[in-house]
């Protein structure tokens, strides 16, 4: 069969395949808004990349949620859910500034039993690795996680990632939890932020110089003397 695919389907299907599980609501969303009728212009565009065996698809949810055409996820698993709600947080930032370098379920150790984010990317000039954390946990394994995190900060092999800017000293990313539930940890090296949303977060790194200045972790030589300021 000779087809021809525009750029826009292309993107499709790449966005698929990064972020694993894609509700068709949220298709309209980033790819069909300035359409006349976003809704059908999407169902006629995912109905022919799913005849011409480009994309997978799961209907046990509504709107149909689409899959990359060699998913090895069931279509009825609950992971499926669990990239729904990375790609809740990944629109969440857009709707203030497009994240960069999204890499979803990030492995940055390479190894079984390091740190595996929900997500990493560089949103409004900072790097951030995001948990999310439908569950509630006990507070000794969420600090378990923190500690993972700072075994990983002294491990210093996060200077050599690839996102690392090369005209600069590298930057450990902070740690976004996303969660209902305020945890009790801490860690002397790293920022941990907690909040429920992206909303959250942005109302509370905006405003006066004083929340702004509150923001600022103390400056380390090791870790690049990381900044936020997300206004």
């Amino acid at each position: 069969m000779s087809f021809r695919l525009s750029q826009r389907d292309k993107d499709i299907i790449g966005f698929i395949n990064q972020f694993r599980a894609v509700d068709r609501d949220s298709l309209v969303e980033l790819f069909f808004k300035q359409l006349k009728s976003p809704i059908n212009a999407c169902n006629s565009v995912m109905v022919r990349l799913y005849r011409l065996e480009l994309i997978g698809r799961t209907q046990q949810y509504s709107p149909t949620v689409y899959l990359p055409v060699d998913a090895k996820i069931k279509k009825n698993s609950q992971k499926i859910l669990h990239f729904l709600s990375i790609l809740d947080i990944y629109k969440q930032m857009c709707t203030y500034s497009a994240p960069k370098q999204v890499i979803v379920e990030d492995k940055p150790t390479g190894r079984k039993g390091g740190i595996e984010p929900d997500l990493f990317c560089i949103f409004k000039g900072s790097p951030f690795w995001i948990e999310i954390q439908r569950n509630q946990y006990s507070e000794q394994k969420m600090q378990d996680k923190v500690n993972l995190y700072e075994e990983f900060f002294f491990s210093n092999e996060w200077k050599t990632l690839q996102w690392q800017p090369e005209d600069r000293a590298a930057i450990f990313p902070s740690v976004i939890l996303i969660t209902p539930i305020r945890y009790a940890i801490s860690s002397e090296h790293i920022r941990i932020i907690q909040v429920a949303t992206i909303h959250e977060l942005m109302e509370k790194y905006k405003g006066s110089g004083k929340q702004q200045k509150d923001a600022r972790p103390r400056t380390r030589a090791s870790s690049g003397g990381i900044k936020i300021s997300l206004t």
